[in-house]
């Protein structure tokens, strides 16, 4: 398994320290963006949060929106290759739909503060960077409705439309992003114990 990067890292642990003057910006507008949302955030605030100037921003990055674009980027290809790693663990439906939710759902409860810029700024994106972070979310849904299909076709799973039950599977673990708190009374493995049973119900297995 390959190391994460420091921009994914930052994702997981965006109040690490950190040294280098790209990692110190992206580490504040990952903060920064989750405290006050995309477009509640100014330059001034992410260069503020890092300890530098205003125009240092402009030195490492092209715009707050290119900080944007960096951050879902490392978000999604991470996002997907947790999924690719889950269906990789067999080659049976049941155990893959087990693997990949409660990888992705850990995934979404650890990193939350970073999900939630990943999921829920897309809108903020520029035209371009949304077609090519688009591309990477088709991936991950199919990856997924690949699962869902598999177990359809081999008669382990009873769903009449595997892509929508694949979209749900998703926005499941997805969504914990946006109400999950590290103080909080359930552990990111306690809910991807719980989803796991959901994603059988969804799916139509008995488990």
């Amino acid at each position: 398994m390959s190391q994460p990067t420091e921009t994914e890292d930052a994702l997981e642990h965006p109040s690490s320290a950190r040294t280098g003057a790209r990692a110190r910006l992206l580490d504040a507008a990952v903060e920064s963006f989750a405290a006050k949302g995309f477009h509640g955030t100014t330059t001034r605030d992410i260069a503020a949060a890092a300890g530098m100037s205003p125009a240092a921003l402009y030195v490492h990055h092209k715009s707050k929106e290119d900080l944007l674009y960096l951050i879902s980027r490392e978000g999604h290809e991470r996002t997907l290759r947790t999924v690719r790693q889950g269906v990789a663990t067999s080659d049976e439906p049941v155990a893959q739909l087990l693997a990949v939710v409660r990888a992705f759902t850990e995934h979404h409860a650890r990193g939350h503060t970073g999900a939630r810029i990943v999921n829920y700024e897309l809108a903020a994106l520029s035209p371009e960077h949304l077609a090519e972070i688009a591309a990477i979310r088709r991936a991950i849904e199919a990856e997924v409705r690949d699962v869902v299909n598999a177990g359809v076709a081999s008669g382990v799973f009873h769903t009449g439309n595997p892509r929508m039950t694949a979209l749900a599977l998703l926005s499941l673990g997805i969504d914990v992003a946006r109400w999950y708190r590290d103080e909080g009374d359930w552990s990111p493995a306690d809910i991807a114990e719980h989803y796991c049973e959901l994603a059988l119900r969804i799916v139509g297995c008995p488990g």
